[in-house]
């Protein structure tokens, strides 16, 4: 399989010992060069990175994923970067057309399908349904915004390569809840540093309706039985949760 040496691999991390060595093996098929960004674990996620030869580095978490990303940048020395969660894994489609597209240096943002894996099933419809995300991109003239559900931005035209990311998320219905309150939590504070308030109508009422809906019916969660549905009305949660949390930050 196809390699490339002019990469580096970026995985963020907070106790993530059950998957890591999983993730850097799969990164490893890429390119030899991965760089571990910790921000804090306290289980045994750094020792097992070092014995698979990552580099660890550590910045303490602020509830900024963005800025936990673009702090990767200065230490990168390859042309190019690619993004990788702990949870994520490369088919070895994917892995010979980013090492193909490293290779032959065509500058652009590339964006990656992403299929879902949760609570032990994958899902092909509604809140876990297929997505994409831009994570290949050259080191130098991109950089990334946004808290929660941050993005990158550049100068560069975007691409999609075949191939696919298998994203093992959520273990648990527990751990669920959890990270849909957390990401709640930290996009409520970003509006609030950005000056946004909140809307009885228009973000407390209509924000997490057409929620339900988007994901219900325009995703068609419908087709994944009753789990979909709940999983959907947990989307609509999550988008009033964040509304509310952010005006009762404005009322306080």
């Amino acid at each position: 399989m196809e390699r490339a040496d002019n990469i580096t691999v970026v995985i963020l991390t907070k106790n993530e010992e059950k998957d890591i060595v999983d993730a850097i093996r799969n990164a490893q098929k890429l390119t030899d060069k991965v760089l571990i960004v910790d921000s804090g674990s306290t289980d045994k996620t750094v020792v097992l990175a070092e014995a698979n030869n990552a580099k660890v580095l550590y910045r303490a978490w602020d509830n900024d994923f963005a800025a936990q990303r673009n702090f990767a940048l200065q230490y990168v020395d390859t042309d190019w970067i690619l993004y990788l969660d702990a949870d994520e894994r490369m088919n070895d489609e994917l892995i010979a057309n980013i090492a193909k597209t490293a290779n032959s240096d065509k500058k652009a943002m590339y964006r990656l399908e992403r299929r879902n894996s949760a609570f032990d099933r994958d899902f092909k419809y509604g809140v876990l349904g297929p997505d994409s995300v831009v994570r290949l991109f050259p080191a130098t003239g991109v950089i990334w915004e946004g808290k929660v559900h941050e993005r990158p931005v550049g100068k560069f035209a975007e691409k999609t390569l075949k191939g696919y990311l298998k994203h093992y998320t959520y273990a648990s219905f527990d751990e669920y809840l959890e990270k849909m309150n957390k990401y709640a939590s930290i996009g409520a504070e970003d509006r609030r540093q950005r000056g946004k308030k909140c809307s009885v109508l228009k973000d407390l009422v209509f924000r997490p309706l057409f929620a339900f809906f988007k994901m219900y019916v325009l995703k068609a969660g419908f087709l994944e039985g009753w789990l979909g549905f709940v999983l959907c009305l947990n989307y609509a949660n999550y988008t009033l949760n964040k509304y509310v949390k952010l005006k009762m930050m404005g009322e306080n």
